[in-house]
């Protein structure tokens, strides 16, 4: 089992893209390496290779002074490696014990699962997470949140002497990453290999010894945690200095006449929510993990069933049954987990665009595939998507290019309403810069924006108008003049009476 690793001049490629670049880096044992760098800097490519989930062009893995070379995740594993991505690697529909022993189910008489055994060991370590999670719970049924616990659970189970974490509290609370934090507290205190890759810098500043900074397939450099500091950081990142970023945002803020009107919509986790959203508003949804955001955007956006409540757009009632007839309305929404609601994993990028207009691109029953490369290529060129060509397979590109290609899949449909749930989530600081200005350059065009975030930071420094939520109810609405962070906190923690 490894004690100590070393990346010894990585290289890989996807065609022209040079994804790493003669990268090389130590980690030893019982320390907590953070790896940072925007978004196509080569962070995942780097884990995949260190798992035997893709092989380098050249170079190799260092383990204990032996080269080492893996053939599949399995070798990895057998030799002490985890890495838990970003895109949950679990079996939806088999139970939380299940998951995390899949492995090595325990088996008793006749050669049966011994259930009673595998619930009890489960329960042992949702114990030392102090998670009120049923082992016998079925995956699916859970939170994106405890979904994630459940293959850290996984990792920790396991007994690996390297776990690599791509961003594992992104669908986290704040109770869970406290959590996730003793968790890796102790394996640095067992003198495990800890790498751990984010975007957000306070975590890493709070949970690392050490940082390394990948730009563009490269290694830039490494530095203590202790003897750096964020604008520094940045600097190393994105070459160059971050500034005030909503300061120089371009915004226009002409806000014209009501786009969409949600009357007293109620459903299975909503409750009675009513508000405005106009032209060109940038309109913001604050809250807590659960307070009932994404389930509202499901509601407007017809993916889920409508208890009660209205929904008019441009002075029309409108009744969204389905999500085809609210893209027939003009609405556009990228959703939280773009990994299971968001992207087709298994179809290409210009096919993760098209997917919105393909009945516009039918002549005589069949696609006009010229028309459609034309139109795809025209919204991944003006969105920066860093991609090999159009035919990639969207889960190759990175997190952060994977959410400008579902921007794109909406751009090109022409939507008179966009929402973005959590739609810099899992993105660099260099690449929020560049949503941001997107969104602007958006409602500057007259598009009504709902932007979601757990972000107070982008809440209030991007939305004209807020709107907080608590328990599935809108607790209050906020202007960006009123806004501060303060006065978000409280209406997002306010205690809801039950007559209201």
């Amino acid at each position: 089992m490894p004690r100590n690793i070393e990346f010894k001049n990585i290289s890989k490629s996807y065609g022209p893209v040079k994804a790493l670049q003669n990268v090389s880096f130590a980690v030893k044992a019982g320390e907590v390496c953070a790896l940072v760098g925007e978004n196509g800097a080569g962070k995942s490519t780097l884990l995949k290779i260190l798992c035997g989930d893709i092989k380098p062009d050249s170079g190799c893995l260092i383990l204990d002074a032996k080269e080492m070379y893996f053939q599949s995740p399995q070798e990895g594993i057998a030799n002490g490696i985890s890495v838990i991505y970003q895109e949950l690697e679990i079996v939806p529909y088999l139970t939380v014990a299940e998951n995390v022993f899949m492995e090595e189910l325990p088996i008793g008489r006749f050669h049966l699962v011994d259930f009673r055994k595998l619930n009890r060991k489960t329960q042992e370590i949702l114990d030392e997470f102090n998670l009120p999670i049923n082992p016998r719970a079925i995956v699916n049924d859970l939170s994106v949140a405890y979904q994630q616990m459940v293959e850290i659970m996984k990792a920790y189970r396991r007994n690996s002497e390297l776990i690599a974490f791509d961003e594992p509290t992104a669908s986290l609370s704040d109770s869970e990453i406290d959590i996730l934090f003793k968790v890796i507290k102790k394996l640095k205190a067992e003198q495990k290999i800890v790498i751990y890759v984010s975007h957000r810098l306070k975590e890493v500043f709070h949970i690392s010894e050490k940082i390394v900074v990948l730009k563009d397939g490269k290694y830039v450099t490494d530095v203590e945690t202790p003897k750096t500091n964020e604008q520094e950081l940045i600097k190393y990142m994105i070459g160059r200095e971050l500034g005030d970023v909503f300061e120089s945002l371009r915004r226009e803020r002409n806000i014209g006449e009501v786009i969409l009107e949600v009357k007293g919509i109620t459903t299975e986790k909503v409750k009675d929510v009513s508000f405005k959203l106009r032209k060109g508003d940038i309109l913001g949804f604050a809250g807590l993990v659960g307070s009932g955001r994404s389930e509202l955007m499901k509601a407007i956006f017809g993916a889920v069933p409508l208890y009660s409540g209205e929904i008019w757009i441009e002075g029309k009632r409108v009744y969204l049954k389905d999500p085809t007839v609210a893209i027939s309305e003009g609405l556009g929404f990228c959703p939280e987990d773009r990994g299971s609601e968001g992207i087709l994993k298994f179809r290409s990028v210009k096919e993760n665009v098209s997917i919105s207009i393909l009945r516009s691109l039918l002549n005589y029953g069949l696609i006009n595939f010229k028309r459609e490369e034309r139109v795809v290529k025209e919204q991944i060129d003006s969105l920066n998507v860093k991609t090999p060509s159009l035919e990639t397979l969207i889960e190759e590109l990175s997190g952060g290019n994977q959410q400008k290609v579902l921007v794109a899949r909406w751009l090109v449909s022409n939507p008179k309403i966009l929402i973005l749930d959590e739609p810099t989530k899992g993105i660099d600081v260099g690449a929020k810069m560049e949503v941001y200005q997107l969104i602007c350059d958006l409602a500057n065009k007259g598009l009504g924006i709902i932007f979601v975030s757990s972000e107070l930071t982008e809440i209030i420094g991007l939305c004209d108008n807020i709107a907080v939520m608590r328990d599935g109810k809108i607790t209050g609405f906020l202007n960006s003049e009123e806004a501060t962070e303060e006065k978000v906190l409280n209406l997002a923690m306010l205690k809801l009476k039950e007559n209201k």
